[in-house]
């Protein structure tokens, strides 16, 4: 696969790069794994005041790194430019929050015959970032700020249409003062994950990916025995029931399916509708669909950039004709227009069936496929029926049902009357085929952590200092 920016605008390749050699990957994980036994052994206080520095240069640089996202993957601009900003928040939470995530916890030591015992949270070591194009700040930013702040080193094989992406970010680390080394990009394939994983000086993976990517990582790490967090796949239901503000619903839903160009794990993508409001939902959501602007990324006015690959539109389309010539009905899109660039339209397909791929694949674009239930229980049976299990949305004003479906509904996050997102202050990721592990919140920062239980005993020395890295 080549390494390269190539405009989804245009289709043309504006640069390309050059893969590492074999001999460039061995002296980065090396720099990696000596900048570890560094910065394991800084405080706290100084990590987070290097965090809050890469949160600083965001800032400033916003307009810049949000225009490379969009050259390099599509997103609209204010959209790359809101990322970026999200980025530099996480950076600052962390920062704040890392010396209470990181403290030690006192058990009971008398109930283990101990003087003294409590959980302390130690750095492993390097750990490899296997990360994707479609959030291309935000996907390693989530790894990256908490796992820096732990003591822990990054090696980022980011997706090969994002390597600019990837160098801004190994740089941004490098000019907030964390040492060399410290958060390093692997300008690979991915043929080389392989052996950078079972190199003995890398601890750890993290990916966020397709299904097929998360099993072939975790087969290597098995292997291994390294530690991984995978966030993979989602098809995720957005529920629709009788009592829902259906005006809100449908407008939501439009963002919902169509954030990022359509390109989101987390985006809803089956719209579950009772059958005693699905004709309004319908007819609602179809028009907002149809209304939004598609375009240029680069223009304020766009509201739907184009995707990211010529293949990803190939598939898409794919997917539609297939439920077409199954007997589905495109109540809106679903005609490629003729321009350069890899655009589709925000489409909305109905009278869909087990047998079209639609009804148990990812559909990783602005496309969206409508389901008729006539029931709570059959609501639950179609949102559940899918391998993944990542994000789910439902609406309802009834909070006999809001209760019910946070218990239901198969998924690592649940939203009701909200759109699926993520916050550094909630936990996130999946379940079934949408993976396991969980990034962001205290889990995230502690997933690559030595959770070391220490328990002392004999005379108390009161001058034995518990806390070192957490002051």
């Amino acid at each position: 696969m080549s390494i390269a920016t190539t405009n989804p605008a245009t289709g043309r390749t504006v640069r390309t790069y050059e893969p590492f050699s074999p001999e460039q990957t061995d002296a980065a994980i090396d720099r990696s794994h000596l900048a570890y036994r560094n910065l394991r052994d800084t405080t706290v206080a100084q990590r987070a005041a290097w965090l809050d520095r890469a949160a600083d240069l965001l800032d400033v640089e916003r307009d810049e790194a949000a225009r490379m996202a969009t050259a390099e993957m599509g997103k609209t601009y204010a959209a790359a430019r809101a990322e970026v900003t999200k980025c530099a928040s996480a950076c600052r939470f962390y920062a704040r929050k890392a010396p209470e995530f990181l403290a030690d916890e006192p058990a009971d030591a008398a109930s283990v015959g101990a003087t003294r015992a409590f959980v302390r949270y130690q750095p492993i070591g390097p750990v490899l970032a296997v990360m994707p194009w479609n959030f291309p700040f935000w996907q390693v930013l989530r790894f990256a700020a908490p796992a820096l702040m732990a003591g822990n080193t990054g090696l980022l094989k980011h997706a090969s249409n994002v390597p600019q992406t990837a160098l801004y970010l190994a740089d941004l680390f490098r000019r907030a003062g964390f040492p060399e080394g410290a958060f390093g990009a692997l300008l690979v394939g991915s043929d080389a994950v392989e052996s950078i994983l079972s190199d003995p000086r890398v601890r750890a993976a993290t990916l966020t990916g397709s299904e097929r990517a998360g099993r072939a990582i975790a087969q290597i790490a098995g292997r291994e025995l390294k530690k991984t967090v995978l966030e993979l796949g989602g098809s995720d239901p957005f529920v629709v029931m009788p009592s829902a503000d259906l005006d809100r619903a449908a407008e939501v839903a439009t963002v919902a399916r169509c954030q990022n160009n359509g390109q989101s794990c987390i985006a809803a993508k089956r719209f579950i509708v009772h059958t005693d409001v699905f004709d309004a939902f319908a007819e609602r959501f179809a028009a907002r669909m149809s209304a939004l602007r598609v375009g240029d990324p680069m223009e304020d006015s766009t509201e739907v950039g184009p995707l990211a690959s010529e293949g990803g539109r190939a598939e898409i389309i794919d997917q539609v004709r297939d439920a077409v010539d199954l007997g589905a009905t495109i109540l809106c899109g679903g005609q490629r227009p003729e321009r350069d660039g890899w655009y589709y339209p925000p489409t909305v397909v109905t009278d869909l069936t087990p047998e079209m791929r639609m009804w148990t694949e990812e559909v990783f674009g602005p496309v969206a496929g409508l389901y008729r239930v006539s029931s709570y229980d059959e609501a639950i049976e179609v949102a559940n029926g899918t391998a993944f299990g990542l994000g789910a949305n439902a609406w309802t004003r009834d909070q006999r049902e809001q209760e019910w479906f946070a218990i239901d509904l198969e998924a690592g996050n649940v939203f009701v009357n909200g759109m699926t997102t993520s916050f550094p202050e909630l936990p996130f990721g999946g379940v079934k085929n949408s993976g396991y592990g969980r990034e962001l919140s205290a889990l995230g920062m502690r997933e690559f952590c030595n959770t070391k239980t220490v328990w002392v005993g004999g005379a108390d020395d009161a001058t034995w200092s518990v806390g070192t890295h957490a002051e």
